[in-house]
């Protein structure tokens, strides 16, 4: 990308931490379309560019790989990865076991179920490949320093409190730069302490032995017993044997000098990985191991330094430091990216080339869990134990739970609740009131001396949700949905990000975040994106425009100037901060971001019969002493709590404005600021709508509550959010069920919302959009404030785009055959794959799976909707192709009536 300015230091020499001996196996098919995508790019680096560029082998070889499937479930991912990998035109065959016995004559197929055969996938050698790399990268201009470790990070901030890169300092000098990329393995998380950044990282040894000669063996590809937890690599005539397991030994203390160096192997670790392998390949039993650890190919007989010629002296031990990075579902995930607490510079070269993919990003991590050591190290076990798992649809994991509760965990988990955990949070699944499973410590899968949970009910429950057809929960799930759809559900939603944006220039930076216009008055809600420079999606979030005061709340922080109160994905929560405060970084701009994610609930309540359960025939809430107010031009309601000692906790009754016209209701809101909530629900007040009521002069009020009430839904029903402080949730969730309870108001978790707002057509962050999609390829170019000369990040990119054409779009789909997706299904069109499915879902209000995916114009051409509609369509499922449906709307409400509550 002709940047050339660039300094490799390396502590010792390239390769001397574990490059010199690590097997180099690469697999392209993985259930993940951003890592087959980059396992694509890598493969092609490998085998052809930089031996084109260079004139220098890379050592790989391409024998083909081979995945063992013991069991039909193991066998289905495995159709999953070959229905993907159709889209990215990597050649694979799913076989039989007599088929791979043919293929394989060594291998024992009486336990198989099938197998999975890639022909084009190989080994390289790592050591190889790093000094082709080096000699490319120097002829460009790089310059890479050996023996040169780092010793500190200087960091200088700036007038607006700005902590930025400065210099890189050496124990040969100092490097000014702005501009620090963390490439540090397992010495990352102490190279990161130097620049005051928590890198959530943990070294393990990983083990791997090398057999005597084997006849036969020659030309066979590699082999992956994902089931039996073990790897088989060729090497030569020999094999590499490997594997993960559920006890691996942490490395407690990594020693900075560390170079070219192995560990004594623990037998009592590594057995089971032999039996598995004699297990497959039954010769192994009567072969012999030899008593070195190779590494790369051909690295026991000649390992030469690239620069010098000089030939390297390895040990004769047989176990390698393994550097893990935390949180991987497979072996290939990194952490990359720029982190909130230092600004680095943006134009790093490799994050260009990834995308800034949120998945391998250290963003994924909220920051109060980087730095937990208890956290880190259970979530980096599980990882490691659960590498060859199969990874289905609604795997939760057992480690790090628990660490953030949101105020109503208690009270939903004695109502049955099944938590899922985003970004530290324990939030609502779904329920099931049949008993009570609460999430139990961490029992390390039995390691380490730890005995396993006997009778776990959460375990339980998570085991029976994993299959690859519809789970034994649907008909629940399904239940929840459609009291959604037809009456009234609540759903917790307080694990949401809640920051507020104030200052002098918060209207100026929120113009420039933001792709919508949010110049509203206070008491509006806008729904926008932000975006890159690339045009390319970062967030999609809420805004409201709030009134600056002196009282610092919860709600309401004290500032002078312009305000905002944004709400945001809890999972993406930490993405959304580093973004902005990054770009206020970038732009110097006089204004402050604040995070009161911690003090603020989240309570959402949505359906038809939502309005009645404030506003019904008996007013319930205000029976209950609930007051809320709307319409008057400012951001808060106030809800009062009247308590009268004979009656129960709600006790009064507040009557007012019942008996007004609505004209006539509107005009005295505005004098004296009182209503009732019947009269929030009318059209005036409208969709994406915030609303206050001051307190009733001379109401005896014991208690008082203040939420923010937003008009808004993530369902596609008429509803309300209300963001409450901490201490109150509990009080306001539990009259909101007391009132609803005669329409039949039901609690509804998370998997219920991905099935309501798939069918509705809303967007997913990170799974709909990432941050290379673009608003308009994904069918929000409604949100980009475009008919206005108003400049906002991003907004160069997207006019651009507009001008060109789309290439690729953001298309629904619904197959009318009841058959569960989950997606990375491929998309064909007129008998040519043209994407993948992102996201999909059951649509219980439609009976319908709903599906959406990015198509691409085989030709070449735009992705017009005239494209969009002649296509014939089929997505396919683990092989085999299921008539679809392509929609241009939502096919759910597609004029948008019912949020208006239009029913």
């Amino acid at each position: 990308m002709g940047v050339t300015n660039v300094v490799l230091l390396e502590r010792d020499r390239l390769t001397s931490g574990t490059t010199w001996h690590t097997a180099g196996l690469l697999w392209q098919l993985r259930p993940s379309d951003v890592e087959v995508e980059l396992l694509a790019h890598t493969r092609n680096v490998v085998s052809q560019d930089l031996e084109q560029e260079t004139g220098l082998h890379t050592g790989w070889i391409q024998n083909g790989g081979l995945f063992i499937a013991s069991n039909k479930q193991r066998l289905d991912e495995y159709k999953r990865l070959m229905s993907l990998g159709k889209v990215y035109g990597v050649e694979s065959y799913v076989l039989s076991p007599g088929e791979t016995k043919d293929l394989y004559p060594l291998m024992n197929v009486d336990d198989l179920y099938g197998t999975l055969y890639v022909p084009k996938d190989g080994t390289m050698d790592p050591a190889g490949t790093c000094t082709t790399l080096a000699r490319a990268a120097t002829a460009r201009g790089a310059l890479i320093i050996e023996n040169c470790p780092v010793t500190g990070v200087e960091i200088r901030t700036d007038d607006l409190g700005v902590r930025q890169v400065a210099a890189v300092a050496t124990s040969h000098g100092t490097i000014q730069t702005p501009c620090m990329v963390n490439c540090a393995g397992v010495w990352a998380q102490a190279l990161g302490k130097m620049a005051g950044v928590n890198v959530p990282l943990v070294a393990m040894h990983h083990a791997y032995v090398v057999t005597e000669k084997i006849e036969g063996i020659q030309n066979m590809p590699n082999v992956r017993d994902h089931d039996a937890s073990v790897y088989l690599r060729l090497q030569g005539d020999a094999l590499s044997v490997g594997g993960y397991e559920s006890n691996p030994i942490f490395w407690e203390e990594v020693s900075d000098n560390f170079a070219f160096g192995l560990f004594d192997l623990d037998w009592d670790v590594f057995t089971q990985h032999i039996e598995g392998a004699v297990n497959r390949v039954p010769v192994l039993e009567k072969t012999g191991i030899k008593s070195t650890v190779c590494g790369p190919e051909g690295a026991s007989d000649l390992d030469v330094d690239y620069t010098t010629g000089e030939k390297l002296e390895t040990s004769n031990t047989t176990c390698d430091p393994f550097w893990h990075f935390f949180d991987f579902l497979t072996a290939a995930d990194r952490i990359l990216g720029s982190v909130e607490s230092v600004s680095f510079e943006q134009t790093i070269v490799i994050l260009a080339l990834i995308f800034l993919v949120f998945s391998l990003t250290l963003r994924r991590f909220h920051h109060a869990l980087t730095g937990n050591s208890l956290w880190l190290r259970e979530r980096s076990h599980e990882s490691y134990a659960k590498n060859y798992s199969v990874v289905f649809p609604y795997d939760e994991p057992l480690a790090g739970r628990n660490m953030r509760k949101d105020p109503l965990h208690e009270e939903l988990l004695q109502q049955g609740c099944i938590f899922q955990e985003r970004h530290g949070w324990e939030r609502p699944g779904w329920f099931n009131p049949r008993c009570k499973a609460q999430v139990l410590d961490y029992d390390y899968y039995g390691a380490y001396g730890h005995k396993p949970h006997q009778g776990y009910t959460y375990n339980q429950l998570l085991s029976d949700e994993y299959t690859f057809d519809f789970p034994p929960h649907h008909k629940v799930i399904r239940n929840e949905c459609l009291s959604c759809r037809n009456a009234v559900a609540v759903f917790n939603m307080s694990y949401f990000g809640k920051f507020y944006l104030v200052g002098p220039e918060a209207r100026k930076a929120a113009s420039w975040l933001f792709t919508a216009d949010v110049s509203k008055p206070p008491g509006t809600t806008v729904y926008t994106c932000m975006l890159n420079d690339r045009g390319g999606a970062e967030s999609d979030l809420t805004v409201s425009p709030i009134e600056p005061g002196s009282e610092d709340s919860a709600l309401a922080p004290a500032f002078e100037g312009d305000g905002y109160y944004l709400a945001i994905g809890g999972a993406v929560a930490q993405q959304n901060w580093s973004h902005i405060t990054t770009t206020l970084q970038d732009k110097k701009f006089q204004c402050r971001l604040i995070d009161r994610s911690e003090e603020l609930g989240m309570i959402s309540i949505q359906g038809p019969s939502s309005s009645t359960v404030f506003t019904g025939p008996k007013q319930r809430l205000s029976q209950q002493g609930m007051m809320l107010g709307g319409g008057c031009g400012k951001e808060l309601a106030h809800w009062i709590v009247h308590g009268r000692p004979e009656k129960d906790m709600y006790g009064y009754d507040i009557r007012i404005g019942r008996e007004h016209p609505r004209e006539v209701f509107i005009q005295s809101l505005l004098k004296d600021c009182q209503s009732s909530l019947e009269e929030v629900w009318n059209e005036r007040s409208g969709w994406l709508h915030s609303s206050e009521s001051l307190r009733k002069t001379g109401c005896r009020a014991t208690r008082v509550a203040e939420v923010r009430a937003m008009r808004l839904s993530f369902v596609g029903e008429m509803g309300w959010e209300l963001h409450v402080p901490r201490n109150h949730c509990t009080r306001v969730y539990q009259s909101v069920m007391k009132a609803g309870a005669k329409d039949g108001i039901t609690n509804a978790g998370y998997r219920a919302i991905d099935s309501l707002s798939i069918e509705k057509g809303y967007r997913h962050w990170h799974a709909d959009l990432r941050p290379d999609d673009t608003p308009l390829e994904a069918g929000l170019g409604f949100t980009c404030k475009l008919k206005t000369d108003i400049p906002f990040l991003g907004r160069e990119a997207i006019e651009a785009q507009k001008a060109a054409g789309i290439f690729r779009r953001l298309v629904c789909f619904t197959v009318d055959e009841k058959v569960p997706l989950f997606g990375l299904e491929a998309i064909w069109r007129n008998g040519k794959v043209v994407g993948h499915i992102r996201r999909a879902d059951f649509g219980h209000a439609l009976n319908k799976t709903v599906a959406y995916g990015y198509i691409r114009n085989p030709e070449g051409g735009p992705v017009t909707t005239e494209f969009v509609k002649k296509g014939e369509y089929l997505l396919e499922r683990m092989g085999v192709p299921y008539a679809a449906k392509a929609h241009i709307k939502s096919p759910f409400d597609p004029e948008n009536k019912r949020v208006r509550g239009i029913y």
